[in-house]
């Protein structure tokens, strides 16, 4: 079921990215949920989408580090985005799922609400979002896209964990 379910989310790509695809710019995007909000991370750094499985809990990690799962022989840390970023907690359900991300050199795992599809955005689509003091930190954002009816918030992945979070994460493994 895993399997099909990330093909056919990939097989999507191309249906649902024709409006922005233009230009030698344009890169790929995995589009996610957090709570109603829709949110894009550059697909280069998706190695994986999982469904989601309680992770083994490790002492002294970060409270948005929920455990570690074991990958095919790889540890990797599991961080809870909705708790990273100070949104609402919720629940996990059927859609919860695991993204495995390479972040600076690092295996980590991002818990989301669900996955959509995958999107092409030209650099031009992409636009600076209002800086605004809020629970979401204006380093996790490269900026606002819309996509036909759809407002994407663009994260930056590398900004989302901080020297010493990743210290701490690699310390606890």
């Amino acid at each position: 079921m895993e399997t099909a379910h990330t093909s056919s989310l990939f097989d999507k790509s191309h249906e649902s990215s024709s409006a922005l695809s233009s230009g030698a710019d344009s890169g790929q995007y995995l589009s996610l949920r957090l709570g109603s909000e829709e949110y894009a991370i550059d697909i280069l750094r998706v190695q994986e989408i999982r469904s989601y499985e309680v992770p083994t809990k490790m002492v002294n990690s970060p409270s948005f580090v929920k455990g570690v799962i074991n990958l095919r022989g790889v540890i990797v840390p599991i961080v809870d985005l909705r708790l990273k970023l100070n949104l609402a907690k919720v629940e996990y359900n059927d859609f919860t799922v695991v993204i495995i991300l390479n972040i600076r050199g690092m295996v980590v795992g991002a818990v989301v609400d669900g996955v959509s599809d995958v999107v092409t955005l030209n650099a031009q689509a992409i636009k600076p979002a209002p800086q605004f003091e809020s629970a979401l930190e204006s380093r996790f954002i490269v900026g606002l896209a819309t996509l036909g009816e759809r407002m994407l918030i663009v994260m930056n992945m590398d900004a989302l964990m901080s020297n010493s979070e990743m210290g701490m994460m690699t310390a606890a493994l």
